[in-house]
């Protein structure tokens, strides 16, 4: 969630102009989601609608940095310091393997069922048996392995 600005923050750099209409439109949508009624879902099912949004904007800050080339790093490292973007995603992005990602709770081992194992979503559709609903608990993805 980004902080809020006040008179005492500093100002954002030269070129947030042209993205921020876009960044409110992620703010606007994360406050939809937030007040959503949660009523009838599971615990974590409620939480998957933040959790997408949170992705696809930490996507849309990686992609014009690394990918359009179309911010600056003082526009970047001022957006992933005011919470605009997550920024270990972000790393585990640049990572071969990682390009996909969806969240970095399908990654970490201590949190799954068995032992050394990574969440359901990181898991091949080719080596999924066909049949199975490949569903991640923590964020609702339904595959981000590389070879997805």
């Amino acid at each position: 969630m980004p902080k809020i600005r006040t008179t005492r923050t500093k100002q954002p750099p030269e070129g947030y102009e042209e993205i921020e209409s876009i960044l409110d439109d992620y703010a606007r949508k994360m406050r939809d989601a937030e007040n959503e009624s949660h009523e009838g879902k599971r615990k974590s099912e409620s939480l998957w609608p933040i959790m997408q949004i949170s992705h696809a904007r930490s996507r849309y800050v990686y992609e014009l940095y690394y990918k359009r080339e179309a911010i600056s790093r003082p526009l970047y490292d001022w957006l992933l310091k005011e919470g605009f973007a997550d920024a270990n995603l972000i790393a585990k992005w640049k990572n071969p393997g990682y390009e996909k990602l969806c969240c970095l709770r399908c990654i970490q081992t201590k949190d799954m069922n068995y032992q050394g194992s990574t969440c359901i979503c990181r898991v091949p559709k080719a080596q999924v048996r066909s049949g199975t609903i490949v569903n991640c608990v923590h964020c609702g993805c339904r595959g981000c392995s590389s070879d997805s």
